[in-house]
C-alpha cells in the first residue's frame, strides 16, 4: 500500500503534500488514532490538514487551537502535549522529517512500541516488526499462537516473530484488529459465528461452556 493512499485516502490530495510533510501526518494520524474511535480520527485528521498539517505550522499553534481542531479524539489534552513536544523534535533533530528507526521514534512523545512498528512500514515501507495492539495481543493468545500466554504486547510481539515468517509481519495487524474488534471482542466474544471456531482453543472451551449451559439435562440452579 503506498503511503499517499494510506493517508489521502480518506482526504482530496494536497499540493503540499510531499513526501517529508506525508511523513509527518502518517505519525500525527497514528499518534490520534490511540484509543479513538477511526470516524473520529478521520475528522481530527481532516481539521489539521485543512488547517495546514505541517511541522511549521503546527509549531506555530497555541495549544488551545490545536485541542480544538483534534478534540473529541481521546486523551486529547496528552495528545496536544506529545504533538508538540514530538514535533519540536522533528524539527530540531530531524530536519523536520520523521526518524527511520524505531529507537528513533520511540524517543518521541506519545510513540510506543505498536506505533513505531506501523510508522516504519506506513511512512519507510520497512518491516522493522509485528505491530500488537490490545487486539492482536488477545487473540493470539486465544488462538495459542504463543507458546505461553502472554502477559504484554510486547511480550506476544515477541513470541510471534520468533516463528511467524518475516513476510506475514505487516499484515498481521491489518487482519487481526476489525476482527478483534467485531468478533473477537474482550468481554463476550462471538464464538458461535466465527469461522474460526473449529481452530481456536478458546472458541471450543467456551462453545462447550455454552452448550453445557443450554442441556435441558444440565441440573437447573433453584430459585432465589
Amino acid at each position: 500500500m503506498k503511503l499517499r493512499n494510506v493517508v489521502s485516502s480518506r482526504f482530496p490530495p494536497s499540493p503540499t503534500d510531499t513526501p517529508l510533510v506525508m511523513r509527518y501526518q502518517v505519525l500525527l494520524s497514528l499518534m490520534l488514532s490511540s484509543q479513538t474511535k477511526d470516524h473520529v480520527t478521520f475528522a481530527a485528521m481532516k481539521q489539521l490538514r485543512d488547517h495546514g498539517l505541517t511541522v511549521e505550522n503546527v509549531l506555530k499553534m497555541d495549544d488551545k487551537t490545536l485541542g480544538e481542531l483534534i478534540r473529541p479524539v481521546g486523551f486529547w489534552r496528552s495528545k496536544v502535549r506529545y504533538i508538540k513536544q514530538a514535533t519540536a523534535i522533528l524539527r530540531e533533530q530531524y530536519g523536520s522529517d520523521i526518524p527511520n528507526t524505531i529507537n528513533g521514534l520511540l524517543r518521541l512523545p506519545g510513540v510506543g512500541p505498536k506505533m513505531a512498528h506501523l510508522i516504519m512500514k506506513l511512512a519507510w515501507n520497512q518491516v522493522s516488526g509485528i505491530s500488537v495492539d490490545t487486539h492482536v495481543h488477545r487473540i493470539a493468545n486465544r488462538l495459542q499462537w504463543v507458546r505461553e500466554e502472554s502477559r504484554t504486547p510486547e511480550g506476544s510481539r515477541r513470541a510471534l516473530e520468533e516463528w511467524m515468517p518475516r513476510d506475514l509481519w505487516s499484515e498481521t495487524n491489518w487482519l487481526l484488529v476489525g476482527f478483534g474488534q467485531q468478533i473477537c471482542l474482550p468481554v463476550n466474544p462471538r464464538c458461535s459465528g466465527c469461522l474460526n471456531r473449529d481452530i481456536c482453543p478458546t472458541a471450543k472451551s467456551n462453545l462447550r461452556k455454552t452448550n453445557r449451559r443450554l442441556s435441558p439435562n444440565s441440573p437447573q440452579q433453584p430459585c432465589q
